[in-house]
C-alpha cells in the first residue's frame, strides 16, 4: 500500500482490523459499523436494507465465527490491507449516509457523523492517493455534504432538492469535490464511488433541477449498474428517467422494481412512486403511496413532510 503503511488513524486501524477475510464481506462490514462505528442495529440494518433481526443474527454469527475460528484481532500488515480496502470504504460510506439522513429521531441529519466519515477518507486519501475509489469518496461525501445547510428548513423541515436555495450550498466544498471527480474517474477502470461522485457533480454544477444534465445523468447511472446491479440503484436511475423522459417512463421502471425486498420496507421507493403518479394525476393511488412511505419514514422531518403531501388543500 506504499504510503498507507502506517495509519495514524486509531479508529482506521480497527476497521481494518476488523475486516479479516475469514468472514463474509458484509458480515465485516455489519460488524464494523455495529461494534466500532458505535451505530446500532437498526441502523445497520437500514444501511443494508435488512430486517433489524436479520441484521442482529448476522451481528451474532460473525462474533461467533471470530470466537469458533480464533480469528486473531490483530492490526494487518501492509500486504494485507489492500484486500480489506472495499470493505473499510464501505463501512465509512455508511457512516456518511447514517450522518446524511438519520435512520430516526427528530432530526433529518446528523452532521457529527456525515463530517466524521469525511474526516476519515481524507486520511485515506492522504495516505493512498493512488487509490481512486479513496478519491471517489471523498468527492462524493463532499459533494453531497455541501448541501446539508440547505436541506432542511428554520425549523429543521425537509427541504427537497427542487425547492432547496442553492446559494446556501458550501461552495467551497463543491470545488473540492469537483477538482477530486477527475482524478476518481481516469487513469483506470472507473469505481462505484467515482461514479456517484460524477452524479453528485452534475447535481452541484446544475442552476436549478430544470437544468440539470438529466440525460448523463441517467448514462452515469447505467454505468453504476453495470458496476454494482442493486435495486437502490435501480430505484435512482428510475427517477432521473423520471426526470429525463416524463413521469410515466419513470414509474414504469419504479412498477417493475415492487416486488424487490430491498425495496418493500424502504420508504424513498414509496415516495418516488407517490411523486410520480400525483404528477400523472392518479391522486388516489399517490395519497396510498404516500401513506406507506409515511409508516415507513424514519425521522420526524420526513414524516411531516409526507403528512403536508396528504393533507387535503
Amino acid at each position: 500500500m506504499g504510503d498507507g503503511d502506517n495509519l495514524p488513524d486509531e479508529r482506521l486501524l480497527l476497521f481494518f482490523t476488523c475486516g479479516h477475510p475469514a468472514l463474509p464481506a458484509e458480515d465485516r462490514v455489519a460488524l464494523s459499523l455495529r461494534c466500532l462505528a458505535g451505530l446500532t442495529t437498526p441502523e445497520v440494518a437500514r444501511a443494508f436494507l435488512v430486517p433489524v433481526a436479520t441484521m442482529a443474527k448476522r451481528i451474532v454469527r460473525a462474533k461467533k465465527k471470530i470466537r469458533e475460528a480464533r480469528i486473531p484481532f490483530r492490526v494487518p500488515g501492509p500486504d494485507e490491507r489492500p484486500e480489506r480496502l472495499a470493505g473499510v470504504l464501505q463501512v465509512v460510506y455508511s457512516i456518511f449516509t447514517e450522518g446524511y439522513v438519520a435512520s430516526s429521531g427528530s432530526d433529518l441529519q446528523r452532521p457529527d457523523l456525515a463530517e466524521e466519515a469525511i474526516r476519515l477518507a481524507r486520511i485515506l486519501r492522504r495516505l493512498l492517493p493512488a487509490e481512486r475509489e479513496v478519491c471517489g469518496l471523498l468527492a462524493l461525501m463532499l459533494l453531497v455534504h455541501a448541501r446539508r445547510d440547505a436541506r432542511t428548513g428554520p425549523g429543521g423541515g425537509l427541504v427537497l432538492l427542487a425547492d432547496q436555495d442553492r446559494g446556501r450550498w458550501d461552495r467551497t466544498m463543491i470545488e473540492e469535490g469537483l477538482a477530486l471527480v477527475p482524478v476518481a474517474l481516469t487513469g483506470g477502470p472507473v469505481g462505484p464511488y467515482g461514479v456517484q461522485a460524477a452524479i453528485a457533480a452534475l447535481h452541484d454544477e446544475a442552476a436549478d433541477v430544470t437544468t440539470t444534465d438529466w440525460p448523463q445523468i441517467v448514462a452515469l447511472y447505467d454505468v453504476l449498474f453495470s458496476l454494482t446491479p442493486s435495486p437502490i440503484v435501480a430505484l435512482n436511475r428510475a427517477v432521473a428517467v423520471a426526470m429525463r423522459d416524463g413521469p410515466q417512463a419513470g414509474l414504469a421502471l419504479l412498477e417493475q422494481l415492487a416486488d424487490e425486498p430491498q425495496l418493500r420496507d424502504h420508504h424513498p421507493f414509496h415516495v418516488a412512486c407517490a411523486d410520480l403518479l400525483s404528477r400523472l394525476g392518479r391522486d388516489a393511488e399517490a395519497a396510498a403511496a404516500y401513506r406507506r412511505a409515511l409508516d415507513l419514514a424514519g425521522t420526524e422531518p420526513e414524516r411531516a413532510h409526507l403528512r403536508r403531501k396528504l393533507a387535503p388543500e
